[in-house]
Parts: structure tokens; sequence; C-alpha cells
């Protein structure tokens, strides 16, 4: 289950992928076989800066960027946030197929403990190995019960960005998603939805929702770029700058 804890600024909620598509091959009247091209990619390139906010006062801010990687792409952000054990960086980095399937990510966390891991993702399997201050390494598997699956990991926002990306507007209505919280080690579900395009101080901007058993996130969307990220129970607010 996703859950916002006590004063930490958690939006985990939600990141999503779609089933990694295979070359297919087809038969021209010649009986020469003629590859389909890939599926064009659901990702552009993107990078930016959030500001972390927390009942109206910064509590942090993130870097990041989402950019091609040969085939693949990579999604990659760092944060720095106030938490009541002192000031945390975290760190991450999610390898992704075109489609958006996960294929790697790896986190790192410094601050009162330090923590890291590494994720490998096979077909509906997901392989973590962790790695944390003063305990034994030790691996642990998740299988999910249907793809896609997204990664949404604490005080790491831009995988709102990538979840954004992967709603299907063709089939519009709620659509669900199996979820991954690394740092929490915790698998779950969201349902996103698209509301349409919202007035927003002025400007048209889409919102999309995310919703677990226990937590809703609202994502505020312009020309595709999550600009705003809301999340009433946490007050928490997510701001790119």
């Amino acid at each position: 289950m996703i859950s916002a804890k006590r004063r930490r600024v958690v939006i985990a909620a939600a990141c999503a992928t779609i089933a990694a598509a295979a070359a297919i091959l087809m038969h021209t009247p010649s009986d020469r076989a003629v590859a389909r091209p890939a599926p064009a990619a659901v990702f552009v390139p993107d990078h930016g800066n959030f500001r972390i906010m927390v009942g109206g006062q910064q509590m942090g801010k993130e870097e990041f960027e989402i950019n091609p990687d040969g085939a693949n792409w990579v999604a990659h952000g760092s944060s720095d946030v106030q938490t009541p054990d002192g000031a945390t960086h975290v760190s991450g980095k999610l390898q992704l197929r075109a489609d958006g399937a996960p294929v790697h990510y790896e986190w790192a966390t410094q601050g009162k403990k330090k923590a890291s891991a590494t994720i490998d993702f096979t077909n509906l399997t997901a392989t973590i190995d962790l790695r944390m201050e003063g305990a034994k390494p030790y691996t642990q598997q998740f299988t999910f019960t249907a793809s896609p699956i997204a990664i949404l990991d604490n005080n790491l926002y831009h995988q709102y960005a990538v979840l954004a990306r992967l709603y299907d507007r063709g089939k519009k209505g709620a659509q669900t998603f199996s979820v991954l919280v690394p740092q929490e080690l915790t698998p779950g579900t969201v349902t996103v939805e698209s509301l349409g395009n919202q007035d927003v101080d002025g400007k048209k901007l889409e919102e999309l929702t995310v919703k677990s058993e226990d937590l809703e996130v609202d994502l505020y969307l312009d020309g595709g770029r999550v600009v705003r990220i809301v999340s009433p129970s946490t007050n928490a607010e997510i701001i790119r700058e």
C-alpha cells in the first residue's frame, strides 16, 4: 500500500509502463521479411527544477532531466529535502524502453542514514538489491500482477512527469498502473485519469488525478510538461521553476 507518512515530504503513488514491444516481422508478397518500425517513443526530452513546498514553506528542491539513450530513455533526478531527521539528499536514475517499460532503476540516499539499491525488471518481476548502512546487503523480488508498471519514489517528483507521458490519452478514462515505491520496498497500484483542461491562475492546464487507496495527487500539465503537483492530504505542492 502506498501511504503518506507523518511530517515527511512524500507523494508516493505514483511512475508506469506498457509491456515491452518486440520486433514484429511481416512478409511481403515476394515473401521477403520486413521489420515494422519500432513503436514511437511516448517521451520527449525534458529537464528542469522543482521547488518542494510543504505548508507554504519551501522544504527542498529537485533537479531532473529526461533524455533518450540509444533505443531507450533515461529519467534522472536528485533532490535535497529537509525532513524531521535533518537534510536528506536523494538521487534516482530510471532506464526505460521507448514504450515506457522499466528496464533498470537505481537510487541512493544520504542523510542521517545512507542506503542505495539497484532494481532490474524482467517482464512482471522486479529484482531488488538493497544496501543499507549498518546492515547486510540483501535481495528481494516483487512480481506484479499486471503491466504497465510505474516507479514513483519518495521525493523524486520528476517520475510523475514520466507517469503523465504514459497515460494513454487516446483511450482516455481511468487507467490503472502497477507501482513500486523503491525506497520503501512498497508495491501497489494507482489509477490515473485526465480531467481535461482547467483554468489555473488564468492559464489553461491539463489536470491528471493520481489515486491510490489512501492518497490523491493532482498533476497540472502545460503542453504535456508537468508544472505543478499538489497533494492536499500532505499539504505539499511541487512547483516547476
